[in-house]
């Protein structure tokens, strides 16, 4: 009878982050699932180069931003507790400054006012900015799941697209082939 329960409870708990990750809770464009994501090379903060290509096999969130972007500040610091909350789980984001030349000399020292410690990467040439997000609208988020394809895009930030946001990536880095197996091992 408990196996049967607990069966039950994981078939509803399954379903239930499904609903939450198919269905949108914000303005958000599906991507279509067989768009990969493109490899890049940019400079960090530090002047070190990160490809994205490095981080095959984890959830990336990447956000585009500029330091003269309102609510690009509001949807930072929410992005620093995403960051904080999986940055020990298969997750990486890459905060991605579209400040050209004459406004990035002030990306590195708003980051550190701030205390974010997530990578911020610099695309004063909008290099891949034409390729992720064309228009250049800010905030704009792209969300990349462990396979390397593009599964999510969000335009803009609203309140409580965070908590969406959130409970997308839970269902991105959940190992569903373990499950699977795991569920198949109890039958």
């Amino acid at each position: 009878m408990t196996q049967k329960i607990l069966n039950l409870f994981q078939g509803a708990f399954l379903a239930f982050l499904l609903f939450y990750i198919i269905t949108p809770g914000c303005p958000a464009a599906h991507a279509n699932d067989m768009d990969m994501a493109t490899d890049f090379t940019l400079r960090d903060l530090n002047a070190q180069k990160v490809h994205l290509s490095d981080f095959k096999g984890k959830v990336i969130l990447m956000s585009f931003w500029a330091t003269w972007c309102g609510p690009c500040k509001i949807e930072m610091v929410h992005l620093n507790q995403l960051y904080e909350d999986n940055k020990e789980n298969d997750f990486v984001l890459l905060s991605i400054s579209i400040d050209d030349a004459r406004s990035a000399s002030q990306v590195k020292p708003y980051i550190k006012r701030k205390g974010y410690k997530f990578p911020v990467l610099l695309d004063r040439s909008s290099t891949v900015t034409s390729i992720y997000n064309p228009t250049k609208t800010v905030p704009y988020t792209v969300l990349i799941d462990k396979n390397f394809r593009i599964s999510k895009i969000y335009a803009g930030f609203n309140s409580g697209d965070e908590v969406h946001m959130s409970r997308y990536i839970d269902g991105l880095l959940i190992d569903w082939d373990k499950l699977r197996e795991e569920k198949s091992k109890e039958n």
